[in-house]
């Protein structure tokens, strides 16, 4: 059992928990993940590790209420308790060497490029983050994003923060004006991620994407989070979660990730949550 030290709201939807797990804590890199199961009868979801801390050993989690397990997490407060959280799983990034870095962002992706910005920021790389959201309510870790950047673009879709774009209309302005990537590293929805990788294609900018495929084991044997990058079939879960940009075959990872719609509806439709019951008895 892994209890919840800390809880925040950042807006309806999206909720912050911080787990005391010392042990996933203590290996925990920029990059991997993490599994959850709520109870006996629960899905095993992934997470990525939103932040960490080694002297405290905890693990931070960000995570949408889309689905019945995050809505089931989201109604979780402090003092509650998950039953497992399993990791730290997958490859860390690859963040040394590298001299400037644009970190991309699109609405819950923020969470996940937090940490990789955060590391490269304090070892000395200049960092640029672009973080796209639908609307200004919707802005969450500003502040800290600002914290670990020497640059922070903030774009919305509907301009109501007044910096009305695309996150890829701000990298193409970045680097149209000359700003030279070593890195861009692109993290949210597959299409914002397939649009910033046909971006950098034309500049031969090294672009790497985060693949947060659908998965139930995290070791590979399951193959539900397959994908094609470079004509090769990998797992996301331990030949990744990242790739390269410019040989993931968004397309298909696209049709994929929507085969589970109609029965995560079904689902959703007769959710009636007994978690803390559950917990509480446990």
């Amino acid at each position: 059992m892994f209890r919840i030290t800390e809880k925040k709201v950042f807006n309806p939807q999206v909720k912050m928990l911080v787990v005391d797990a010392p042990d996933v804590a203590k290996k925990a890199l920029p990059g991997q993940f993490i599994i959850l199961r709520l109870n006996e009868q629960g899905e095993r979801i992934p997470l990525t590790i939103a932040d960490y801390d080694r002297s405290a050993g905890t693990v931070t989690i960000i995570f949408q209420e889309v689905g019945k397990t995050t809505k089931m997490l989201g109604e979780l407060e402090t003092g509650d308790y998950i039953l497992d959280f399993v990791g730290p799983l997958g490859n860390p990034s690859h963040l040394e060497g590298f001299k400037r870095v644009c970190v991309i962002g699109g609405g819950l992706g923020c969470a996940i490029a937090y940490p990789q910005a955060k590391y490269l920021h304090n070892n000395g790389t200049h960092v640029d983050i672009i973080a796209g959201f639908r609307s200004k309510d919707l802005i969450f870790l500003e502040d800290e994003m600002a914290a670990n950047s020497d640059n922070l673009y903030v774009v919305t879709d509907d301009g109501s923060n007044g910096n009305k774009g695309l996150v890829t209309d701000k990298l193409k302005e970045l680097i149209e004006a000359g700003v030279k990537y070593d890195m861009v590293i692109a993290i949210g929805p597959l299409v914002m991620m397939k649009f910033v990788s046909l971006t950098t294609k034309p500049y031969n900018i090294k672009t790497v994407v985060s693949m947060n495929s659908t998965m139930i084991d995290g070791t590979g044997m399951c193959g539900g989070c397959r994908l094609t990058v470079g004509g090769e079939t990998k797992f996301a879960c331990v030949d990744g979660p990242e790739f390269d940009g410019h040989l993931v075959d968004f397309d298909e990872a696209m049709r994929r990730s929507g085969m589970y719609r109609d029965e995560e509806q079904k689902k959703l439709a007769g959710h009636a949550c007994r978690l803390k019951g559950v917990v509480a008895d446990a």
